[in-house]
Formats: structure tokens, sequence, C-alpha cells
């Protein structure tokens, strides 16, 4: 429950932060210098990367996840995210299955999760991603398996904020096309976003 940044590998920019650390106003990825004023006035606790611990941390997680629901379902994606294939799992019993799959990680790592589960990984990143700004009201869980789910979960999501959409392609977006969520771009057509959004990759985004 308190303030917590940790640096990058060379001490110089915030590559992580606790909630308590974000409602300060300290931002990712910005230099450390930059935020020294508000860090010290408010006795954030301040860390160096340990590249070693997460890695093995992360081999931890990514273990258990092998182990709940099969090493073949599991494609580590980073060192901190990985998707898992639950097509085994009933539709009605995905929400039992998403909390189970976060309580179990946690218990067995002691590490904090968050579980996005929906038909398509942008889909399921968007499902994670609001599943974490809402914690007490998703208890760390979201899973989107109804269309009026899926709808409200795009109507939420600036496009900026979408798997594979770039600050770049975003400002575009909203400056030439008027389209500032994802509802808004899953509305499009595949011709025009094979035109607008980077070819074959833009269509399946």
């Amino acid at each position: 429950s308190k303030p917590v940044v940790v640096l990058s590998n060379n001490d110089g920019c915030i590559v992580s932060r606790t909630d308590e650390a974000k409602a300060l106003g300290i931002g990712m990825a910005g230099p450390y210098y930059q935020n020294k004023e508000v860090i010290e006035n408010n006795g954030v606790a301040v860390f160096s990367s340990n590249y070693n611990l997460y890695g093995d941390l992360s081999m931890r997680v990514m273990d258990t996840l092998r182990e709940l629901v099969g090493a073949h379902r599991v494609e580590v994606y980073s060192v901190d995210e990985a998707f898992l294939d639950l097509g085994m799992v009933p539709d009605y019993e995905l929400q039992t299955a998403a909390k189970d799959i976060k309580e179990t990680t946690e218990q067995w790592t002691g590490i904090k999760v968050s579980v996005g589960a929906a038909p398509t990984k942008v889909l399921s990143k968007i499902a994670n991603r609001l599943s974490k700004k809402n914690k007490i009201a998703t208890d760390g869980v979201m899973v989107l398996n109804t269309k009026e789910k899926i709808t409200d979960a795009l109507q939420k999501t600036a496009v900026g904020d979408i798997w594979g959409v770039g600050g770049r392609y975003a400002f575009r977006l909203k400056e030439m096309y008027g389209i500032s969520n994802a509802l808004q771009l899953s509305k499009m057509s595949t011709e025009w976003a094979g035109k607008n959004l980077g070819g074959v990759v833009g269509v399946r985004l």
C-alpha cells in the first residue's frame, strides 16, 4: 500500500509503478530526474531493476500456467504476459476458469496477475487492460463472451490503447477519420483497414 517505482537497468527511467505511485502522477517511462521532486516529497520507494529475479519469477508464473492448462495451450508473449488457449472451456464456465487461473497463479507464485478472456488476442488484451483499470469491481478478471460485453469494452477503449495501434496511428486515426475509440475502429471496412492500417496486419486488427 505504498508508492513504489522501479528504474531501468541504468536507473535512468521509471519502468514500473504501483497504483499508489501512478496516483501521484508519476508517468511510465519518464526520466527519474523529472520525477525526483515528487518522489522525494511523497516518500516513494525507489528500486533498481533485477532482471535475473524477474526472469526467475516469470518462469515460475509461466510454468504454473502450463501446469493449469497444458503446455501446448500457453504462448509466452513477454516476461510478464502470456496468451492461453481456453478453447476447451465451455463458454458459461469462462469466468470461473479465468478466476481459478488468477487465484492459483497468485497462490503458487506470490505474483499478482490479471486475466482477460475474449475470442481474439486483441480483445483479450482489451479485457485485461479493463480488468486492471477497475481492480475492485473486476477483481482482476474480465471475460468478454457476449456481443454486448465486447461492444461496451470497445466503447471504453481509446484507439491509442488498442494492442497494435501506436501513438502515431492513433493521432492519424483521430485527426483524419474521427476515430477515437475501439468501437469506431471496429466498424470500419476491411478494405479501409488494408489501405490505412498497414495492410494484412490492419485487416486482422
